[in-house]
């Protein structure tokens, strides 16, 4: 539905922090889903652990983020994809976060949020993370749409 081309046209992280691939299904104001491949190339291994590489959580909250993001600005601006060029989504909240099995190179985490609360330019988002259809981590996640800085887009 989107490829990395259109998501960094939304999203404002780009490498090494852009953990996002591709949205695959996006239903404005009531769901998305997207997935990232993790891959051994990673930089986070090199310190993550050299001889046991584990994806680490924060990560993956970050990248269930980024898709909650998406969703929030697709849902508020459709199609008009140069408006992000004058939005960001801040972070507000994450509760109940739950890791349930370790994320390796390899896997492929595959992002699925719903919405919770859409108030103004606030969204509450009920986000899961699943790797081959079992669920590795859960969150409840609060964002703000804001508006952007030019200067700090690159």
């Amino acid at each position: 539905m989107l490829d990395i081309n259109q998501i960094k046209k939304i999203l404002p992280h780009r490498y090494p922090l852009l953990l996002v691939d591709r949205i695959t299904k996006l239903e404005p104001n009531v769901f998305i889903e997207g997935f990232k491949n993790v891959t051994a190339n990673e930089e986070i291994f090199l310190g993550h652990f050299p001889n046991k590489p584990i994806y680490p959580g924060v990560m993956i909250i970050e990248g269930m983020a980024q898709a909650g993001g998406v969703l929030a600005f697709v849902s508020s601006w459709g199609d008009n994809i140069e408006a992000a060029e004058n939005k960001i989504v801040y972070f507000m909240t994450i509760d109940r976060v739950k890791f349930r099995v370790p994320v390796v190179p390899g896997d492929r985490l595959e992002y699925r949020l719903e919405v919770l609360k859409h108030r103004g330019d606030i969204w509450s988002l009920d986000g899961k993370t699943f790797v081959d259809g079992k669920l590795v981590c859960e969150a409840e996640l609060k964002a703000m749409v804001a508006e952007n800085d030019k200067e700090t887009r690159a």
